[in-house]
């Protein structure tokens, strides 16, 4: 779950308005710092994206495809520091570093340039209260951008209960997902992650490989945290999504003729909890249902645009503990067309 938030839409917004790409510059040339990026204390590297927004006299869609357009290339320093209580406890200095698979698109691609660093969130991080500022030093200008961001913490998930050793999707009636909302968690995505393995001709190897079931968000009413939060999913959506997902389709690195069997394996409950900020900017950029289809500009980066925001994924499985497929899902998976074969032990 490890993502580079590399997204430009506050800029495209900006800078492309209608379908005009030519610029006549007559006003005084503006520096527009655009950030984006996310902390997690599930990350022991960190990224975030950093860009200017250009004029000149000619076409922009032509300047977005230069790096140097787009790339501070030296220009600036960038910084995250470590506060507790707002004191500072620790600074980072973020290097550059190069990404070589971002898709075609306005922009350069497949190289970009993002900015770096690693480090732990400390265990006790609750306890003191920590937050993360962004600081980002023009070395040219003298400009400052700034944001900050608290951290999603941890949370406790009820059902599937904690310990459970097997589970199935044969029940007729509706299951539930339960859990406790988060301190600064905001928008919850939960995935139930399909673990199987397979066995591959000619060399009879054998891969592990999942498939993501995924549900519609659920959101908080408030970061204060300790809020019950519940889905409800039929079962038998399982099957539905194992024949969607799992067969190989063309244009795939395997094919289905190369499969030889499938295994059952475990199956895991994922919880990816977007903070306050990180929701309000994929709400403001969801797509319109009504007649009007502008949408505001949202940001939270000071001097420059943007997003800076905290995020937290947490699964059901413990280091001692995984949730295996239970016998009647097996059977039932045996029995759909899917080459499953019988686990031995299971």
């Amino acid at each position: 779950m490890k993502k580079i938030l590399i997204t430009l839409l506050a800029l495209t917004a900006i800078l492309f308005n209608g379908c005009e790409t030519d610029f006549d510059v007559t006003a005084e040339w503006k520096d527009i710092t655009v950030v984006y990026g996310l902390i997690s204390q599930n990350d022991t590297v960190h990224y975030i994206k950093v860009n200017k927004a250009f004029l000149g006299q000619g076409n922009a869609l032509t300047y977005a495809q230069e790096a140097d357009s787009s790339s501070y290339l030296g220009q600036i320093d960038v910084w995250l520091i470590e506060k507790s209580n707002n004191q500072e406890m620790r600074r980072f200095k973020l290097d550059t570093t190069v990404v070589y698979n971002k898709e075609t698109g306005i922009f350069y691609a497949p190289e970009q340039v993002v900015y770096k660093t690693g480090f732990r969130v400390p265990s006790d991080y609750v306890a003191k209260k920590i937050t993360y500022h962004l600081e980002i030093n023009n070395l040219i200008t003298g400009k400052v951008v700034s944001s900050l961001t608290p951290l999603v913490h941890d949370f406790n998930i009820e059902t599937p209960r904690p310990g459970l050793q097997a589970i199935n999707f044969t029940a007729e009636s509706n299951q539930r997902v339960k859990w406790s909302s988060a301190v600064n968690g905001r928008r919850y995505d939960v995935t139930i992650r399909f673990w199987f393995d397979e066995v591959h001709a000619p060399a009879r190897d054998t891969i592990a490989r999942y498939v993501d079931w995924d549900f519609s968000t659920v959101k908080s009413s408030s970061v204060k945290g300790g809020e019950p939060m519940e889905l409800l999913y039929a079962p038998s959506g399982f099957f539905n999504m194992c024949h969607t997902l799992i067969p190989y389709k063309q244009g795939s690195s395997f094919t289905e003729d190369q499969v030889l069997a499938r295994l059952v394996n475990r199956v895991e409950f994922l919880f990816a909890v977007a903070g306050d900020e990180f929701n309000t900017y994929m709400e403001v950029n969801e797509p319109s249902s009504g007649i009007v289809q502008d949408k505001p500009t949202y940001t939270n980066i000071v001097n420059g645009i943007g997003l800076f925001s905290c995020r937290f994924v947490k699964s059901s499985e413990t280091p001692n503990v995984k949730m295996r497929v239970g016998p009647s899902t097996e059977e039932r998976l045996i029995n759909e067309g899917l080459k499953f074969v019988k686990k031995i032990g299971n």
